[in-house]
């Protein structure tokens, strides 16, 4: 990791780059810098807080924030008192390791490096210039990203509601307004027309939690022109926010002006019926857009980098990861504005394009660090490290943490106490491993947050030490107590005493775990055969493992064969077709067309497949499964749909589009009705495709016959991102757009050839009936709900039956259970560009098994004593992962500790306690409960 570096210059082609690197001076000697923070205290220049969006003021000598990678000062040249004036030296001065080298010089390094991924980030859009709303006017007027460091218990007022142009206010805000498209969708302030994708949804969230943040009612209005809510449960989260009492008011805030005499903002607006309004806010936030910074568009002109009008990295729907330079890709907002987990999917899905042509050379340049030995506790009694985390004021804002850390010094066994700031930060884990040898501790306890993100972190920190990593037990104090707490200190403080007493008391009795090594069978199974399913075959081959590639239909291609063109303008048919050739032609996929799957037992690295062909089966053996089953386009039951022949769906006016059909080119009239079975108490989700895709028909239909009349009748129009530019070209082009609500949706009736289609506009607040020659339903897009296969996997579909994700922000590609992967419309509805993005990124999570010859199993595994077990067999009723089976001959269950996910089900539900979840353990478990009544 090089830090304070910016690339100046990249040579050569792909596969054998030379980059050079200009690595900026820290005046730290990181070896000798043991982030004690002293060089911070005794700094005299204050300088403004990046970090906090400059809300508050840090020193010259700084780290960005407690848990920044590397946790190390470094001085800010510009700032430093000494490096200007050549007076001061004051860190230096106090540094307790000499660790502040003024002498230090930009240094240039030259790397070697087959790929390049660029993953700059953004720009969060600076409103200064629009003075209308009145950000550098009114200290009550903030950008979103101030509002995240007012929100956030690590920024400036420690989570507190509060107003910055009156921090210290007794009254907090009562009333916050946003106002969205602040810095998007604005070609006459920033010239930014796309629309940032993100600011619809942080709004909401913002709004939630300021709610949750504030003691009493709080009133949240959020003034917006379409609400962009595309992702996943999105739409569910806006109508969960308007339970709660979050405001939507439709319509573009012209102005924000200060209120004569008093605190505060006042917004006029136009409100939905054409009235004027007038209303005053304590809070104003303006969500602000996402933009490429100056810093990056130099970097892609040094790296000779392709940019678009947006200034986005140029890339195509069927290549989203790749640059205009061969061997250089790009993830993240770079690559066009998104949230979390699409950036995250073209993170994984970089990776895989980077290391495609780089395969040959995979682990020539490894190296294998080898732990310490671990020690040997036979015979010793528990020596105990408790370390109690303050999570900056998440704990200690309510905890009082001086007093858990001495009334942990007491209990039985322990040894050594200590409180941290950041007991997760990167200092505090070189300690802890230094503690443990130093203290010659055997048992550690971490009173914190949850395991669930922090327990590996911790265990490997026990590993390091030379410590059996399962000799760690963690007290949730944050979570499940400080959080829930909040608003009774004393009671939160006894709370976590009594967990760290139970802690305490199970850590005494925890003893090593082994765990144990399997072989991976180092092939790939992906089941579907559309755009996301061959990419992902592809990608696997192209890196030298075997595929079998499994279609339930008699051809390649999927949904892909029946659309048109991508927002890009890309021929989606042309492109598809160049796949299935080059995976018919490629010699590690075998194509298993007219098949699906009869059976599938094993566990990861271990599959085990049966295929059904007719008569026919076969079975494979796999070390990964990616599931890529696509959707299909619903067909409704409304607006004379299957009853007319002008009534048709967009698939089907795609196919029109394709064959030059009569009822398109002799068309007068297309109307297109939105979200034609999506956002409604059938199917609640927003099928995130529909606008774009009738947005691009009906620019075709224009381009084709520039006289047509095309109207598209919408509740929200939903072109995000880079996709605004289709909506703006269409209203260019003549397309009228009219609104309508679910509770007011369109009427259809039959005259003849021709469609007579009634709708309010709420503009003139009256009915409008067109005459239409064709109308185009924009149907819902639906999922299979593929009960079957998520049963042969393991693998759980959400309420909408779509595959559901371990995590929809941190692991968006991963299944709960391991080695099982999913891609494409089988996750959720989404465009070409993102399918192929998730598909990518689905085979770079399937390498990460595929590339080792071995996986290691978990320690934490149930185990059942044969002696003891009655053959109930409820164990089996109640395993969730389909880890227990019956051993008849010997009438006992047995368990397959590979698939084992250690939920503790079995051992739960087993009358005779002959099931044991090691590391959970019945004395374990007593001794806890024993410690809690003791109170």
């Amino acid at each position: 990791m090089i830090t304070l570096a910016e690339v100046t210059g990249l040579s050569g082609r792909q596969g054998d780059f030379e980059a050079t690197i200009l690595q900026h001076p820290r005046y730290v000697d990181m070896d000798k810098c043991i982030g004690c923070g002293t060089c911070l205290e005794k700094c005299p220049k204050k300088v403004d807080d990046i970090y906090n969006a400059g809300l508050a003021k840090t020193k010259a000598i700084s780290v960005p924030y407690s848990q920044a990678v590397p946790l190390k000062y470094s001085i800010d040249p510009q700032s430093c008192i000494y490096l200007t004036k050549g007076k001061c030296r004051a860190c230096e001065k106090f540094c307790p390791t000499g660790a502040i080298d003024f002498e230090q010089k930009e240094t240039e390094l030259k790397l070697k490096v087959g790929a390049v991924i660029m993953a700059p980030g953004f720009k969060s859009y600076d409103p200064a210039p629009l003075e209308d709303y009145g950000y550098s006017r009114l200290g009550d007027v903030v950008t979103s990203l101030e509002f995240e460091r007012i929100l956030s218990a690590t920024g400036p007022y420690g989570g507190h509601l509060v107003s910055p142009a009156r921090p210290k206010d007794e009254k907090p805000p009562r009333k916050i307004a946003w106002l969205q498209c602040v810095g998007s969708r604005d070609v006459n302030h920033c010239d930014n027309g796309y629309c940032s994708s993100v600011c619809c949804m942080y709004a909401i969230k913002q709004a939630v939690m300021a709610q949750e943040h504030s003691k009493e009612p709080l009133d949240c209005a959020v003034f917006f022109m379409d609400m962009r809510t595309v992702g996943k449960d999105f739409d569910r989260y806006m109508e969960s926010a308007k339970n709660k009492g979050v405001r939507f008011v439709r319509c573009r805030v012209h102005s924000v002006d200060p209120v004569p005499g008093a605190d505060g903002a006042k917004m006029t607006y136009l409100q939905e019926n054409g009235d004027l309004a007038e209303e005053e806010f304590d809070l104003v936030v303006l969500s602000t857009g996402l933009e490429v910074s100056p810093q990056v568009v130099e970097l892609a002109g040094r790296l000779g980098v392709e940019l678009d009008s947006d200034r986005f990295a140029a890339r195509t729907a069927f290549e989203p990861v790749s640059t205009t330079v061969p061997g250089v890709y790009v993830c993240g907002a770079f690559a066009g504005p998104k949230d979390i987990p699409q950036s995250v999917v073209e993170a994984s899905a970089a990776a895989c394009a980077a290391t495609l042509d780089l395969a040959p050379a995979r682990h020539s340049l490894s190296h294998h660090t080898e732990p310490p030995a671990e020690r040997k506790l036979s015979g010793q009694r528990p020596r105990i490290g408790v370390f109690v985390c303050n999570c900056g004021s998440n704990i200690g804002g309510v905890v009082d943490v001086p007093r858990l850390e001495e009334y942990a010094r007491g209990l039985p066994g322990v040894v050594h106490t200590e409180a941290n700031l950041f007991t997760c930060s990167q200092d505090t884990q070189v300690r802890l491993a230094e503690i443990i040898r130093e203290r010659d501790l055997n048992r550690v306890v971490i009173a914190a947050c949850s395991p669930r993100t922090h327990e590996v972190l911790f265990q490997e920190t026990l590993i390091k030490a030379g410590l059996n990593k399962y000799l760690l037990e963690m007290a949730n104090i944050r979570n499940l107590d400080s959080w829930v707490h909040a608003a009774d200190p004393e009671a939160a403080t006894r709370k976590a005493m009594d967990m760290i007493h139970m802690a305490v008391a199970k850590a005494a009795l925890l003893a090593p775990l082994d765990e144990s090594e399997l072989p991976v069978s180092q092939a790939a199974l992906v089941v579907g055969g559309g755009l996301a399913g061959m990419t992902a075959a592809l990608s696997l081959a192209g890196h030298g493992f075997p595929v079998h590639l499994v279609e339930k239909g008699d051809q390649l291609g999927g949904t892909a064969l029946s659309l048109h063109k991508a927002h890009t303008g890309e021929d989606i048919p042309i492109r598809a077709a160049e796949l299935v050739e080059r995976v018919l032609q490629e010699e590690r996929i075998t194509v298993h067309t007219k098949t699906r799957l009869r059976d599938s037992t094993g566990f990861i690295g271990n599959f085990r497949t049966t295929l059904a062909s007719g008569d026919k089966t076969t079975e494979v053996e796999h070390g990964v499964a990616i599931l890529a089953t696509g959707a299909a386009e619903s067909k409704p039951e409304e607006y004379l749909y299957g009853e007319h022949p002008g009534v048709v769906t967009s698939l089907e006016l795609d196919a029109l589009l394709k064959e030059n059909d009569p009822r398109v080119e002799n068309c007068e009239t297309a109307v297109f009705i939105q979200c034609v079975g999506s956002r409604d108490q059938n199917r609640p989700y927003c099928s995130k495709v529909c606008c774009t895709h009738s947005i691009l028909s009906a620019l075709e239909i224009k381009e084709r016959n520039p006289e047509a009349q095309v109207v598209i009748l919408y509740r929200d129009i939903r072109t995000y991102g880079q996709r605004e530019h289709l909506y703006r070209q269409a209203r260019r082009a003549g397309v009228l757009f009219i609104r309508y609500s679910l509770d007011d949706k369109p009427l259809v009736r039959a005259e003849g050839e021709q469609l007579q289609v009634e709708v309010t506009d709420p503009i003139l607040n009256r009915k409008v009936a067109l005459s239409a020659d064709l109308l185009c339903l924009a149907t819902a897009v639906e999922s299979h709900r593929d009960q079957r296969l998520a049963q042969f996997f393991k693998v759980p579909l959400d309420a909408d039956g779509w595959f559901l994700e371990a995590h929809q922000k941190l692991r968006p590609l991963d299944f709960a259970a391991d080695g099982v992967f999913v891609c494409g419309l089988a996750h959720y509805p989404k465009p070409v560009d993102e399918c192929i993005a998730q598909a990518l990124g689905a085979a770079s999570r399937a390498l990460r098994v595929l590339t080792s010859s071995s996986i290691t199993l978990s320690g934490v595994v149930s185990w059942v004593d044969p002696d003891l077990c009655s053959g109930c067999q409820g164990c089996i009723r109640v395993c969730p992962y389909g880890a227990v089976d019956f051993d008849q001959e010997r009438s006992v269950s047995r368990i397959n500790q590979a698939l084992c996910k250690g939920c503790g089900a079995c051992a739960a539900a087993c009358p005779s306690e002959a099931i044991t979840l090691r590391g959970f353990n019945n004395p374990q478990l007593y001794a806890q409960i024993k410690s809690a009544l003791a109170g």
